[in-house]
């Protein structure tokens, strides 16, 4: 791997923990044991540098969820080993960076933003259900995120179950769950604070 490819991987590894504002030139520099003007000449700011990162790490889940296609439970299943193995130390690299940069307008939101909507409109055309597409997106985020802050796998098969038992499940009957005292786990949080 060539230096700008070591860089960008390791930029990866370190925004899926620390998010992206955690890549600087000057952590990558001691952390590959490189000069901060070798790697800075590489990207030129911190904003080419994690823009290159979003770009590495799409790369990285391509190869690793999507190009061996397949139906819905195909690619739910390789992006639920993908998390699990920790192809990114903090899980997945997309899941940690779009709730980071949600609300900043600019260029490294609007490719992580393309990429969600690219992989939002590939598990529609799955799906052939938006709704789905979704709920679909949403439990294979919670699965990563459980994961990895209880340090939980089990999150991975209840998910496996939840995702088999809802892909199979005809659009238009799903059942409501919620019950009206629900809204009292705010309180409950709040006194456990």
């Amino acid at each position: 791997m060539d230096s700008r490819g070591a860089i960008l991987l390791r930029a990866a590894e370190i925004a899926s923990v620390d998010g992206l504002e955690g890549v600087t030139i000057g952590r990558l520099a001691i952390e590959l044991g490189m000069s901060k003007s070798g790697v800075f000449s590489h990207f030129g700011s911190k904003e080419e540098l994690q823009l290159s990162a979003v770009h590495k790490a799409a790369e990285i889940f391509t190869r690793e969820v999507v190009i061996a296609g397949g139906a819905a439970l195909d690619l739910c299943e390789r992006w639920l080993d993908y998390s699990k193995r920790r192809v990114f130390p903090g899980g997945c690299f997309f899941v940690v960076t779009r709730s980071e940069f949600a609300a900043r307008p600019g260029r490294v939101r609007d490719a992580l933003m393309l990429f969600h909507l690219r992989w939002a409109s590939l598990l529609e055309r799955l799906t052939g259900d938006a709704q789905l597409a979704f709920e679909v997106d949403a439990l294979l985020a919670a699965a990563d995120r459980f994961a990895v802050l209880y340090d939980d796998a089990s999150a991975y098969e209840r998910v496996r179950l939840a995702l088999r038992a809802r892909i199979a499940m005809p659009t238009g009957t799903e059942m409501s769950v919620a019950r009206p005292n629900d809204s009292s786990i705010a309180s409950q949080v709040s006194s456990m604070i």
